[in-house]
């Protein structure tokens, strides 16, 4: 064994790459900080004593990025970091599908698997160098694990596919953001989304990250050589072999059982086998020997049940009778909740998705804050995973991380086809309630979302659907299977979920349980996927041929504007009180995008949303010699009228501008209340406005004005007035509010 610091450093993709240990957390069986460029990622192992008395493989992964490795603070009342974040969850997602498999059979240690990001130079993501920081941290610390694993980011770039891209590549050039985990044989996990690359270009994708890993192998089994625990003893369990061969008697009720059609009636037939089967076990069996001995008989009846349908399967037949590229059959429920926005029902067999989509304002955007640089989402999906879905009665709480990886794939198949924001300004929630399922609820959730989206009038650029795929693999024989139900899920030896329009892929998601699947394989898997995706996509235009031309009529209805950014103070008003008016008389919801003076205004009434818009336009608006306006004579001096031409702007009408005669007096033309139109004819650099009530009507015939003498005004009152002011008339509120002048 190693002792002290040990650190080891490579070059993978033009970076610098790190793992070191020694100096933190000795206690733990394995500790490793690794660093990508700036950025640095703590993990720690620790294995306790196996257990018999359990039946599983307790294993808890947790991973967190604590605020301080971006110097930040965190936000909300105690100022500490609480619930692990959807990022956070997925990362701990992306470690355990990794590691899971990995672990020798038999292996019951409890096993916690815990790391958190120490520094984050806001350019190298930290979630997958955690991934490499806890494989390396495994296999230092000697636990019963099958191979050294490592894991890659890889991207799609101006044409060209790269490892280990920036942040800023990731989430605004790239095609394609993929994370591949893998050992020295083979891919063993992998999450992408893409802008529907072809499945030509995913497969290169996968070789890619697969080449990188196996050269960051070398350099993991490197640092082990320096670094490496002993290996903790363990004894795999030793196979009761007279218990097999009694249990693989039944294997042929249970292959009859297996063909039962309908998943309750096949679950209720092999529990009346494996209760039989129980019954002749425990037969002559001391009673206190009973409770082991039924124990250890359940596990081996799992196993021989899991060999009958790999067997069935390799043979040709599956479990409903398909064939192995068949698709259940398809029904569909458009606007199954008439006043949602968008929904349908969705039903493929025994899975079934109620979808519904709600469109909301840019108010509704949802805040992503953390180590990163806090980002708005316009678009989100919620999936929804209940316990009478299967029939079954559990505890109840909030989403697990099954419901948010199940929902965060879904995400990620739909984002990539949604309209900018400058054509549909919409926030858009999906929310996927699984009501039935019996395997692929999470690509019913994307056939869903995509039809919600459609029926709720969101002009998506291509239809996308997903569709879920399994691979059985027994030596040189094998089987692909198109939409698999749950069991096939669970004793395959690969499964993935495939999402896509006709032109390409925009979600992948593997889990790979052998050792070695080939470039050959995956391109007929995939291939597979294409043709039942197309058959999918078929059945959803059949039922909702294109996005409705207009949102829901329950929806908020949208006005975009855009205000001289000089009055963006104006239009929110002291302490938002001019918007919060706004807002309460027509009944909207009004939102200030940007420092640019773009303003969004939604409501329920369109009638009041453009009234609004028309408020808004008429209030903020920069009067200019030239426009002309229909305003309301508010008050009448000797020398003219003030004109209000806009709401809160008002306008002088001299005397010698209400009429192309002589105007002795103004109440001869205009009175209080009359609505009058005028032109503007000045503007001085204070904001004065003249305007001219003349200048808008016919000229009088002979193109001339009134010949007659004007008498002289004593006062003078009219003319001398209009050239300077003295004060005694005006008036100017702050703010962009009411003006009024006199000369």
């Amino acid at each position: 064994m190693s002792q002290g610091h040990v650190q080891i450093e490579t070059t993978i993709a033009g970076k610098r790459l790190v793992l070191e240990t020694g100096q933190v957390a000795r206690q733990a069986h394995g500790a490793v900080i690794a660093t990508l460029g700036d950025t640095k990622v703590f993990a720690a192992v620790v294995a306790g004593k196996p257990r018999e008395d359990i039946d599983f493989f307790p294993l808890t992964v947790d991973y967190r990025e604590k605020t301080e490795a971006a110097g930040k603070i965190p936000g909300g009342f105690f100022k500490r970091e609480g619930r692990p974040t959807t990022k956070e969850i997925l990362t701990m997602r992306l470690i355990d599908r990794s590691i899971r498999p990995m672990f020798t059979e038999g292996f019951k240690g409890e096993v916690q698997v815990m790391s958190h990001t120490l520094q984050y130079d806001g350019v190298n993501n930290p979630d997958v160098l955690a991934m490499i920081a806890s494989f390396a941290a495994i296999r230092i610390g000697g636990l019963p694990f099958e191979h050294t694993l490592s894991a890659v980011r890889i991207a799609h770039v101006d044409g060209a596919l790269s490892a280990f891209p920036t942040d800023e590549q990731r989430r605004g050039e790239s095609r394609l953001d993929l994370v591949v985990s893998g050992h020295e044989g083979g891919i063993c996990m992998v999450e992408s989304s893409a802008q529907e690359l072809t499945e030509g270009e995913m497969i290169d994708a996968l070789d890619l990250a697969h080449s990188t890993i196996r050269e960051l192998i070398g350099f993991v089994d490197e640092f082990v050589g320096k670094a490496g625990k002993p290996a903790m003893e363990f004894t795999p369990p030793a196979r009761d072999e007279a218990l097999w061969a009694k249990i693989g008697g039944f294997k042929g009720d249970i292959a009859q059982a297996l063909e039962t059609q309908g998943k309750k009636e096949r679950y209720a037939a092999v529990d009346a086998v494996a209760a039989a089967c129980m019954a002749s076990v425990l037969s002559g069996v001391a009673e206190e020997d009973q409770a082991a001995v039924k124990k250890a008989a359940k596990g081996v009846f799992h196993d021989v049940q899991r060999e009958v349908e790999r067997d069935q399967i390799l043979s040709g037949s599956r479990s409903d009778g398909r064939a192995h590229d068949e698709i259940r059959a398809i029904t569909i429920v458009p606007d199954f909740v008439p006043r949602q926005h968008g929904s349908v029902l969705f039903t493929r067999g025994e899975t079934q998705a109620l979808v519904s989509a709600t469109l909301g304002t840019p108010d509704d955007e949802q805040i992503i804050d953390g180590v990163e640089k806090e980002y708005r989402k316009n678009f989100y999906l919620h999936y929804n995973f209940p316990p009478y879905s299967v029939g079954e009665t559990r505890r109840l709480g909030g989403p697990g991380r099954r419901e948010i990886g199940h929902g965060m794939l879904a995400e990620r198949a739909l984002t990539g086809i949604l309209p900018g924001k400058d054509r549909f300004p919409y926030t858009v929630r999906i929310v996927s309630d699984i009501t039935e399922s019996n395997g692929s609820s999470s690509m019913a959730s994307v056939c869903g979302g995509c039809l919600a989206m459609m029926c709720a009038g969101v002009p998506i650029a291509q239809p996308v659907a997903g569709i879920a795929m399994g691979l059985v693999k027994d030596g040189d024989r094998e089987a692909i299977l198109s939409d698999i139900l749950g069991s096939e899920d669970h004793n395959g030896d690969m499964d993935f979920k495939v999402a896509g329009s006709g032109r390409g892929i925009t979600a992948l998601q593997m889990d790979i349980k052998i050792k070695g699947v080939s470039r050959e394989l995956l391109e007929r898997a995939l291939e597979q996927a294409r043709k039942g995706r197309i058959h999918i996509l078929k059945k959803m235009l059949e039922a909702v041929d294109r996005p409705r031309a207009e949102v829901s009529e329950f929806a908020p209805r949208s006005e975009t504007i855009k205000i001289p950014s000089e009055k963006i103070g104006f239009l929110i008003g002291p302490g938002g009180k001019n918007i919060k008016a706004l807002q309460a008389d027509y009944e909207v919801r009004v939102s200030i995008l940007d420092d640019e003076g773009n303003v969004q205004i939604f409501g329920l009434d369109s009638a009041k949303v453009k009234a609004c818009r028309d408020h808004i336009q008429a209030t903020t608006q920069n009067p200019e010699i030239g426009d002309r306006f229909k305003g309301v004579v508010r008050s009448v001096r000797d020398f003219g009228a003030f004109v209000e031409i806009l709401p809160g702007v008002e306008g002088l009408c001299h005397v010698s501008e209400l009429d192309h005669g002589y105007v002795s007096e103004v109440t001869e033309v205009v009175n209080v209340g009359d609505e009058i139109e005028v032109e503007v004819i000045n503007v001085d650099d204070r904001g004065k406005i003249k305007v001219s009530r003349k200048a808008t009507l016919p000229a009088p015939e002979g193109g001339e004005e009134g010949s007659e003498e004007r008498p002289e005004r004593g006062d003078r009152g009219g003319r001398d007035r209009d050239r300077g002011g003295r004060g005694r008339d005006r008036e100017r509120s702050g703010g962009g509010g009411r003006r009024r002048y006199d000369d």
